[in-house]
């Protein structure tokens, strides 16, 4: 029996109750929940339904706990209902009941954790977006990862998603691109506000071998073709290195597009239907203070030119007309300032800004070596990329570290941990337990034993103690999910992973009791087959959840 089907049967000894007893059905909620007790003395699960309804019937708590479990004792699989405190009720499941869970699992397969809790909901993800003039460094590496497990999260609780990465390609940025890139293929010196780093040097060099007749053009022709090719080339780069890190988006979006279709004077003609643009000073503004923004945002200059902020406007009108009911926004910690702008912002269009835009904040990351921070590239020469993380840990340590934290703390990455085959290593210590299940698999065929058929499994015989505290860790699965995808925190994922799912395992397989092949010549019976189909259920779980951290679940190691 699943959480889910045990919230079920709580609300229909719920409805018995109140049909006998006369009181109005219509108080119950259409569906409740039933939560692991922190202290497994407690029961298996515990219902706080009799709290929630007391004031709603006028009847105190424990009387109608006492009806309750009363009513929940006669349903099949409930072995037992206590009720503590001022009205909680403990219930215990038999051990065919919770051994069920072990068939569902296998049976489900990839499916095992999804749910339909975010259906009807349309959300547009923009994550990462480093501008174009440079290789990915840490910090936007770290949305990388964070961005695509919530991607996948929100999809695995039916969430219709589009993943997006937003280049920057226009303005003075590019410009210093470009006049870097030229400086570089003429051998000078860096410009005082330009990039430097050996990949400047690179990809002025690719510039020259794709159009060799660059440098006999005039500066302002010659720049203009390194802005063209280099834009292009480290485009280019940065989706190479994002999609071996397993990271692809729906929608690669320039801002240049936004200037070349006339959707900044769209936003602007909306922005003014809306009643909240002003002129002044010959300036075009945006009255954000109505909004309760620090001050007023000019939306074109006194010169003509737009602001990035204007940028900002059309490219989140954009959003909305292609049909995104929520845009979720992933910025980095200096970024921390726009909350309040673009909140205003989206008011300014007729928005509910808490509605429609969601903007997270993620803090810095720092690649750890010897106790000592590295802040060098060997290749940007400023700050440490994408490349080196990978290089340094590998991908599915890269990904499990920058996702098992929550964003809003700043987090230390220690090679030396992450490098190492031993359970001090989070990502070994849990992939551990994926090839250990598989190896379990695989010792089982070599001896003949075979789950077999779903109807010949006897969940009734996994009544031992770590047999069901594996089951009960493993029934958790589906509500974590769900509430990591709600709150956008993937790190739950990887927590629960770790911290339940694989210690429980461990415990059960080191169980004498609970030995899952037989020794030497013992005949293979039912309770071998029936450990197996827990110990498969436990790899399903592992590999799911790795999944939506974008990790493998290694079958050997």
């Amino acid at each position: 029996m699943t959480p889910a089907e045990l919230a079920e049967v709580v609300l229909a000894a719920a409805h018995a109750v109140f049909t006998q007893r006369g009181l109005d059905p219509a108080v119950l909620p259409g569906e409740t929940t039933v939560e692991r007790p922190r202290n497994p003395e407690h029961g298996d699960y515990a219902s706080t339904l009799a709290l929630q309804l007391s004031k709603k019937v006028g009847r105190p708590p424990r009387e109608l706990a006492s009806a309750l479990a009363e009513e929940l004792g006669k349903a099949p699989g409930v072995k037992s209902v206590e009720i503590a405190g001022p009205g909680f009720l403990n219930i215990r499941l038999d051990a065919a009941a919770a051994g069920q869970l072990a068939r569902v699992i296998v049976e489900a397969g990839a499916e095992y954790g999804r749910s339909e809790r975010l259906t009807g909901q349309r959300i547009n993800l923009e994550f990462v977006s480093a501008n174009p003039t440079g290789p990915v460094h840490i910090g936007g590496v770290r949305w990388a990862a964070v961005g695509d497990a919530l991607s996948r999260l929100l999809r695995a609780t039916g969430a219709e998603v589009g993943t997006e990465y937003y280049f920057n390609d226009a303005g003075s940025q590019i410009d210093r691109f470009a006049r870097s890139l030229l400086a570089a293929a003429r051998g000078e010196a860096v410009p005082e506000d330009g990039y430097g780093g050996a990949y400047i040097s690179e990809i002025a060099a690719e510039v020259q071998a794709r159009r060799p007749e660059v440098l006999s053009l005039d500066d302002a022709a010659a720049q203009e073709v390194f802005r063209t090719e280099g834009v292009a080339l480290m485009f280019d780069e940065i989706r190479s290195s994002l999609r071996d890190f397993g990271v692809e988006f729906d929608t690669y979006f320039n801002e240049k597009d936004l200037h070349d279709r006339g959707e900044l004077d769209l936003a602007l003609a909306r922005l003014r239907e809306q009643g909240h643009v002003f002129e002044a000073e010959g300036a075009t503004w945006l009255r954000t203070t109505e909004f309760g923004d620090d001050k007023d945002r000019v939306l074109r200059k006194s010169n003509g030119e737009w602001t990035y902020f204007a940028a900002d406007c059309a490219y989140y009108l954009d959003k909305r007309e292609r049909g995104f009911e929520r845009v979720v926004i992933m910025l980095g910690a200096d970024h921390h300032g726009y909350i309040g702008r673009m909140k205003a912002m989206a008011a300014c269009f007729g928005d509910d800004p808490e509605r429609n835009l969601e903007i997270l904040i993620g803090q810095l990351v720092n690649l750890v070596r010897d106790g000592q921070p590295m802040r060098m590239s060997k290749r940007a020469g400023t700050v440490i990329t994408l490349e080196d993380l990978v290089e340094a840990i590998g991908v599915d340590a890269a990904r499990y570290a920058l996702a098992r934290y929550s964003s809003d703390s700043p987090i230390d990455i220690d090679v030396e941990l992450w490098t190492r085959a031993s359970r001090d290593n989070p990502v070994y210590y849990v992939q551990y337990v994926a090839a250990r299940t598989a190896g379990v698999a695989r010792q089982a065929a070599e001896v003949g034993l075979v789950r077999g058929d779903s109807a010949d499994f006897r969940p009734e015989l996994l009544g031992n103690e770590k047999e069901n505290e594996l089951l009960k860790a493993l029934a958790e699965f589906p509500a974590v999910v769900a509430t990591a995808a709600e709150l956008r925190e993937p790190h739950r994922v990887a927590r629960y992973l770790e911290e339940t799912v694989a210690p429980a395992y461990h415990r059960f397989y080191d169980e004498p009791a609970c030995r899952i092949l037989p020794r030497g010549d013992e005949p293979i019976g039912d309770g071998n087959r029936a450990r197996l189909w827990l110990n498969d259920a436990t790899r399903t779980v592992i590999a799911n959840g790795l999944h939506l951290l974008g990790v493998t679940a290694p079958e050997r190691m």
